[in-house]
């Protein structure tokens, strides 16, 4: 027969149960995944880039090109799909599990080959092999909306991906996010922050220097191209402050545009810069031999001052990133004459 103490007893042991089965269930919930990627490791990073995550929680979230992504953890295995994430991950000490090949080399740019040792290739920026990199079981995969947009939702399936918006702004920008990306905001700033104190020391030395004009041409298989603003070599232009000739101002498309021999006066500058995109056939090297020699090139001002310099493709164009912007900052100095 129950006793009114017996009554009572059994409910706290009834409320006590289902307290503690409360607890477990809510232990065992798994954490949400917006890209529905696998999970990284755990990690210690609690810090959230877009100011979601909590203080302990391990988990932050990315906004990128693609939408958003929970990022667990401080993330390890890293596989990058464009040169510059590529730069990006290495100057933040950190050496990638994959990465696309490099436009120039054999896979990998010679101003990175030294620190790639090992680092398997996943295809081209246009052509990432999925297989390679599930096989590598990444746990971030860091890419590009202009090259790998239609394959976003398989790479997501792999891994947390993060990608960039485009790859013809300024670098910048898309360092800024991968730094966010990999937990290394902090790490990121204080390079940008070097390499922005680079800039102001070049204009206070460079002074009159400055006003001094300068024309980009790239020599390429069977065509020729003058790269104006909205490139790589003429975001750093800007940076630095440097003046550019009247066919540059003028013109329509800020990326480049395509010339005949016969527009070869409009070329000319203070300073001309000139690179070649060989791919091993030998097509755009030929093509370089042949403006080179040709006598509207020999009487440009630029070429006949010796002022015309030729200078590598790879920092200067194709590579992208913060280590190309370095080593092209470098070479400016040691052209204009200036102490680092």
């Amino acid at each position: 027969m129950w006793t009114n103490r017996s009554r009572k007893r059994a409910v706290w042991w009834a409320v006590l149960t289902l307290m503690l089965t409360m607890a477990l269930s809510g232990c065992g919930k798994p954490a949400a995944n917006d890209n529905g990627g696998a999970a990284a490791p755990e990690g210690t990073g609690s810090t959230s880039a877009s100011g979601s995550g909590s203080a302990g929680s391990g988990e932050y979230t990315i906004e990128h090109a693609m939408g958003k992504t929970v990022i667990k953890g401080t993330p390890k295995r890293i596989v990058v799909l464009t040169n510059e994430g590529t730069e990006a991950v290495l100057a933040l000490g950190i050496k990638p599990v994959g990465a696309v090949e490099s436009y120039e080399g054999d896979p990998w740019y010679p101003h990175i080959k030294a620190e790639m040792d090992g680092v398997t290739v996943v295809g081209k920026e246009s052509q990432p092999n999925l297989e390679l990199i599930a096989g590598l079981k990444p746990d971030l995969i860091l890419g590009n909306k202009m090259r790998q947009e239609k394959v976003y939702e398989q790479l997501s399936a792999i891994a947390p991906t993060v990608m960039s918006e485009d790859l013809r702004g300024n670098w910048m920008n898309n360092f800024k996010l991968y730094a966010e990306a990999l937990n290394k905001k902090a790490e990121g700033d204080a390079l940008l922050a070097d390499f922005n104190k680079r800039i102001q020391d070049f204009k206070s030395k460079a002074g009159d220097k400055l006003k001094e004009t300068v024309s980009v041409v790239r020599f390429m298989s069977g065509k020729t191209r003058v790269y104006h603003t909205n490139t790589f070599s003429g975001i750093l232009f800007s940076e630095l402050g440097i003046a550019r000739n009247e066919m540059t101002k003028n013109a329509k498309n800020t990326f480049a545009d395509e010339i005949t021999k016969e527009r070869l006066p409009e070329v000319d500058a203070d300073r001309l810069f000139y690179l070649t995109y060989e791919t091993g056939d030998g097509k755009a090297s030929d093509t370089e031999k042949e403006w080179t020699n040709d006598p509207l090139w020999k009487n440009l001002n630029a070429v006949k001052s010796g002022h015309a310099y030729k200078v590598d493709d790879a920092i200067w164009n194709t590579a992208g990133g913060i280590k190309a912007a370095n080593l092209m900052l470098d070479q400016l100095y040691e052209i204009y004459g200036l102490q680092k």
